[in-house]
């Protein structure tokens, strides 16, 4: 298929005009913890306080003292994206100025879409079709504008699966091999600085150089000095973006990476996020028997199964893209995508099953959408000509023309329908943070649930309430210089908050002695000075 000069411009349009219009349109700011985070740290290295954060959301890799070192648990690239936006407008704190890139981002993953359909279609109609199912990727367009790792993380992942996927075509001359297979681990390098899980990027690398020397059954096979000499060269690739980040944290921490993060394999509960010390281990996971790994691994499962069928393949997409990798199973070029497909949903479900289903698998796959897209409209092909086997009078043609467009019509109306709901709005401070903003000095520390909303809202720094009895709470405090205790969301007996872990809950009824209650007028919210 050969594509004009016109025909590129015109998907470039499309894919801009359309991202900046759903980002803007459904995402106008911040909306959750996550974004909050990348947020305030976008703006702190912009107004110059560099890459630190006043408050902490959890203790898993938390230093001995605030401010600290920022990116302990979090990759830092979606804020440096941010950041670079504000820094263009000359907009610190400017909500659209930080998301001017995150749509180019998703400009881009719609502009793979678009590539892939027609490298694994070969025709307009799947072009066209891959485009706009990755334009209109159903419940991901409410996220693609959040300040977020999606859309850096769908860019970086996508552009790192198709370069490996190239890197071992058949007929690529070598040295273009090494050109792809640097740009492969290049954007591995990036996709780690996105996410903590993008290190499966390089590990997907050396599985499919030991999947091709064990079952490659082709005519051409690569030998395998090619092989490992693209590994390597993958590798060093990856190791020269990661370099700086690597020389940060050693210099900050000791070490090129925080480790704390590992801990969520022993998780027991969500809640474990917030424990204090972090204290998960297999102690604790296997402290009642195996009841507690089996329970957690099923919970993950069902969950990311459902998110694999609803939220990758649309509902009706799914056994179509199935398909379509199926028939093209064998195909050198896609081996990368569905090994990291087949990995990162194993890893999210049997490695990390409380963060997995809680929000890191739909993060991580991201980087799927435009291949998901690519694979639904071929595989849509596919059921179509087994369909014309059986139904001898079908205009085939035409039929594929029919179902493409009823496609992209169920993916518009199903990318409406949850999107619109949701939309984020311009956000502005509860009474709660105009309260505690007017109440508080300037300078007072909070133990609250959201630390990082009450920051962005007021300036005011702190922790996050631990997962642990009250009697925890003055030990942090005192260790942490925190002055003030917020418990919100509380019912109207009194008796419970949805804010409060369930250790946390008997503070409502009987706080401890260095709880002292100020007097604060704001429905379901209560305040504590902490006395040390």
């Amino acid at each position: 298929m050969v594509i004009s000069n016109r025909e590129r411009v015109l998907y470039v349009l499309v894919a801009v005009i359309g991202a900046f219009l759903l980002t803007r349109l459904f995402v106008a700011g911040p909306g959750y913890t996550d974004v909050f985070y990348h947020l305030n740290a976008a703006n702190r290295l912009v107004t110059g306080q560099g890459l630190t954060d006043p408050y902490y959301w959890t203790y898993i890799g938390a230093t001995d003292a605030l401010p600290a070192p920022s990116h302990l648990y979090w990759m830092p690239l979606t804020s440096l994206t941010a950041a670079a936006g504000m820094w263009l407008f000359n907009a610190p704190g400017d909500y659209a100025a930080a998301q001017f890139f995150f749509s180019l981002m998703f400009a881009g993953v719609v502009l793979v879409g678009f590539w892939l359909g027609g490298h694994l279609g070969g025709t307009r109609r799947h072009t066209w079709v891959a485009g706009l199912l990755t334009l209109f990727s159903g419940f991901f367009v409410r996220f693609w504008g959040a300040i977020d790792t999606f859309a850096p993380f769908a860019i970086v992942g996508a552009l790192c699966l198709v370069f490996l996927g190239l890197s071992h075509q058949s007929g690529v001359t070598q040295p273009r091999r090494l050109v792809y297979a640097a740009l492969g681990g290049a954007f591995a390098g990036a996709a780690h600085l996105a996410r903590a899980d993008g290190l499966l990027f390089v590990l997907v690398a050396w599985a499919v150089i030991l999947w091709m020397s064990l079952f490659d059954r082709s005519g051409k096979r690569l030998s395998m000095s090619m092989l490992i000499t693209g590994g390597i060269v993958t590798t060093v690739a990856y190791i020269l973006v990661m370099l700086p980040w690597f020389v940060r944290n050693q210099g900050l921490i000791g070490a090129p990476m925080p480790l704390g993060g590992t801990q969520t394999i022993w998780f027991t509960s969500y809640d474990d996020l917030f424990n204090y010390p972090p204290d998960s281990s297999p102690a604790t996971l296997f402290a009642n028997g195996v009841g507690g790994f089996i329970a957690s691994r099923w919970l993950a499962l069902t969950n990311n199964l459902g998110t694999f069928v609803a939220v990758e393949g649309l509902i009706v997409m799914t056994p179509l893209m199935l398909a379509g990798l199926w028939q093209r199973r064998r195909e050198r070029f896609l081996q990368p995508f569905w090994i990291y497909a087949v990995g990162l949903h194993l890893a999210m479900t049997f490695a990390f099953p409380f963060p997995g289903y809680r929000g890191g698998l739909l993060h991580s796959a991201a980087a799927l959408i435009p291949f998901w897209a690519a694979l639904g409209v071929v595989g849509l092909d596919d059921a179509v000509m087994w369909m014309a086997r059986r139904r001898r009078r079908w205009n085939v043609s035409a039929a594929k023309w029919v179902f493409s467009v009823g496609l992209v019509g169920v993916a518009v109306l199903l990318s409406l329908m949850i999107s619109l709901p949701n939309r984020v709005s311009p956000q502005t401070a509860s009474p709660l943070h105009t309260a505690l903003h007017d109440t508080l000095p300037t300078d007072a520390r909070v133990m609250i649930n959201d630390p990082a909303q009450l920051y962005y809202f007021t300036g005011l720094g702190g922790v996050v309430l631990p997962n642990e009895s009250p009697d925890v709470i003055v030990e942090i405090a005192r260790k942490y210089g925190v002055r003030y205790l917020v418990v919100e969301g509380i019912a109207t007996d009194g008796q419970s908050s949805v804010a409060l872990t369930e250790q946390l809950q008997s503070l409502l009824i009987t706080p401890p002695n260095f709880l002292i209650e100020q007097p604060f007028n704001v429905p379901n919210a209560r305040l504590y000075e902490i006395r040390y």
